[in-house]
């Protein structure tokens, strides 16, 4: 049975991922070899092995991809990763670019 004037409504949720993207690490000439593996291992969650060999690739081709993120938690460690880099002098940067 239908009331006269009912209205019905159809609504779809469309739930989607988040957009993610990547964590880019940069090379530089002054910051040191163990730091990077130590904010590898400590921000990215990285283990040893894996961050020596995240180091040396940035270190070889100048840039790599070290993680992909939603953009609020990839914005996130990279802050904390510069910050650690100032508190210590080093020049140390990081960028994140969507996918």
């Amino acid at each position: 049975m239908s009331v006269q004037g009912e209205i019905r409504e159809r609504t779809g949720i469309d739930i989607r991922e988040p957009k993610h993207y990547q964590v880019i690490m940069h090379n530089d000439d002054f910051t040191s070899m163990d730091f990077v593996v130590e904010i590898l291992q400590g921000i990215f969650h990285k283990d040893e092995i894996e961050a020596v060999h995240l180091m040396m690739k940035v270190h070889e081709s100048g840039s790599a991809a070290v993680g992909t993120y939603p953009r609020d938690i990839a914005v996130t460690k990279v802050q904390n990763a510069t910050a650690r880099a100032r508190e210590a002098g080093f020049p140390f940067r990081m960028t994140v670019e969507a996918m």
